[in-house]
């Protein structure tokens, strides 16, 4: 069976329709730190597999590693099987938009055809993903990044496999909240100045799988935001990696003070041949 957006939309719609009231008190209750909720079974495991079985592999992507991160992306989506493409803009059809909006109080919200920083995340064995804020903003600055949505492909995927999202809502000294990268999960968080998340180390031999979303809003979710790129932090017991991470976060959020779009353009986003 073929699977259009409009239709892997309708899977999503309904998904997240059915879990509303539960999804609203779960975000209500954890957004005056980090705001978030997930929701399982999002799709039919069918589509759900065919997904995970669709994913490129590692040679076929970016590898990013340094000492703020290691993993893989894919954001080129033309270059990758249809059904990926399709799956991913499902996330942005109107109607997910406007019920996500609703779920989590937030107004004027509208998805990203870019993908900026967005499409898609395999992580292996030893990868990682080191504390830090998003950056704030959509890659022409013009519109404010409020949430992030991050669905799991991986089956059997387990906590102890790492991989895991990490949410810490009362600052790096305090324990994080761990959500595990469930197959067939999708967590929406907001991004905003407190923001803080990682992603555990990865401890098995194998790879999770996401499919990764941004949504923008003409304002912030908090009043008290500010610009700033992508800002990384040491884990607790990371005290010079952590020092380091500080001064090189100064440095970068200087550089995007004077050059609005960065000394160069940020590769990490779907060119489209209109584009």
């Amino acid at each position: 069976m073929a699977y259009q957006r409009e239709k892997i939309a309708d899977f999503i719609h309904d998904s997240l329709s059915k879990e509303k009231q539960t999804l609203i008190k779960q975000y209500e209750q954890s957004k005056n730190a980090i705001g978030y909720f997930f929701i399982d079974n999002v799709l039919p495991d069918e589509l759900a597999l065919k997904l995970h079985e669709s994913f490129p592999t590692i040679n076929e992507t970016v590898k990013k590693k340094n000492i703020r991160e290691f993993k893989h992306v894919a954001y080129q989506m033309n270059e990758y099987d249809t059904l990926l493409e399709e799956a991913l803009y499902a996330f942005q059809d109107h109607r997910i938009v406007n019920l996500i909006s609703e779920i989590c109080s937030l107004k004027d919200i509208h998805a990203d055809t870019h993908l900026y920083a967005g499409g898609l995340s395999l992580m292996e064995k030893n990868n990682y993903l080191n504390p830090h804020l998003d950056n704030s903003h959509d890659k022409d600055r013009n519109h404010w990044r409020v949430l992030n949505l991050l669905y799991y492909t991986t089956p059997n995927w387990k906590l102890e496999n790492g991989g895991n999202l990490e949410l810490w809502p009362n600052g790096l000294k305090e324990k994080q909240i761990t959500v595990e990268s469930k197959f067939n999960r999708l967590v929406v968080m907001a991004t905003h100045q407190k923001s803080w998340h990682s992603v555990s180390k990865v401890e098995v031999d194998d790879t999770r799988y996401c499919i990764s979303n941004y949504y923008f809003s003409d304002t912030p979710v908090l009043a008290t935001d500010t610009f700033h790129v992508t800002t990384f932090r040491g884990r607790p017991n990371e005290k010079f990696k952590n020092i380091f991470l500080k001064a090189d976060s100064y440095v970068r959020n200087g550089l995007r003070t004077l050059f609005k779009k960065g000394i160069k353009e940020n590769p990490h986003q779907y060119k489209k041949k209109k584009d």
